[in-house]
């Protein structure tokens, strides 16, 4: 069996539409759409409506840890234009979404990240595509687990959520084969983006859960360039599957 495992997808409809190849399915940890580009900053929704100097500056602000500066300055710009910011939002969202599960390869098995809207995805899934969260498939005889979401932080990204709902996704998983979660557990080496230099959010319920259940593997994204891209705890192999906008290749897991 020969899974392709993706996360952080942020627009890549054009390799989003290879990551199937050769594989008897896809799992999608999520974070599908592409807000603002840190790399590219005429990229992404905020550049689309703004233009690449108001998001170079509005990345440069959020970076520096000025998040009420940031916060600031974007609602000044949504103030310009007519109607509710929302409404904005959503029409580029959906246009991506559109595209981007149009796209995506079938069998394929996905949960939401931190930046995704999850009730838009409605609109959009495809047959054989199947959105889990807090749930579990089997997929070639072995467990799948899938937990969604992120948790709070100060950059307040759509699909943050308490840390109360997420341990209670955790835990209706249960013991699993493979635990596959947008963010990681919470260990220092796998949260820290070099990049960035910061710690990202990571999640002790997870970390818990695999000490105390140990699937064969935790799979994971959320964290972009990290210090440690994998580790075991236990038995288990913890692994960051890769920033799929950057490399746009799949983590392959055979069995």
């Amino acid at each position: 069996m020969r899974v392709h495992v993706i996360s952080d997808v942020h627009g890549r409809a054009d390799a989003l539409a290879r990551a199937g190849d050769d594989a008897d399915a896809l799992v999608c940890l999520g974070d599908l759409i592409l807000f603002v580009d840190y790399d590219d900053h005429a990229k992404g929704i905020f550049a689309d409506l703004f233009g690449a100097a108001n998001a170079a500056e509005f990345i440069g602000l959020r970076t520096a840890g000025r998040f009420d500066e940031a916060r600031a300055m974007s609602a000044r710009l949504w103030a310009t234009l007519d109607g509710d910011p929302r409404e904005h939002i959503e029409r580029n969202v959906h246009a991506q979404y559109e595209a981007l599960f149009a796209a995506m390869p079938v069998p394929a098995y996905l949960t939401y990240g931190n930046v995704d809207l999850p009730r838009l995805w409605t609109d959009h899934v495809r047959p054989g595509q199947r959105v889990l969260d807090g749930e579990v498939a089997e997929i070639g005889g072995l467990r799948f687990g899938f937990v969604g979401g992120g948790l709070k932080t100060p950059y307040r990204t759509p699909h943050e959520i308490s840390d109360e709902e997420y341990a209670a996704k955790v835990e209706a998983v249960g013991a699993v084969d493979v635990l596959c979660c947008h963010i990681p557990p919470a260990v220092p080496e796998l949260l820290y983006d070099v990049v960035a230099r910061r710690f990202e959010r990571g999640s002790e319920a997870t970390l818990e859960a695999i000490r105390r259940t140990q699937p064969r593997y935790a799979l994971f994204g959320h964290v972009h360039n990290p210090l440690r891209a994998r580790t075991r705890i236990g038995r288990t192999e913890c692994v960051n599957v890769g920033h799929f906008r950057a490399k746009g290749v799949p983590y392959v897991l055979e069995w």
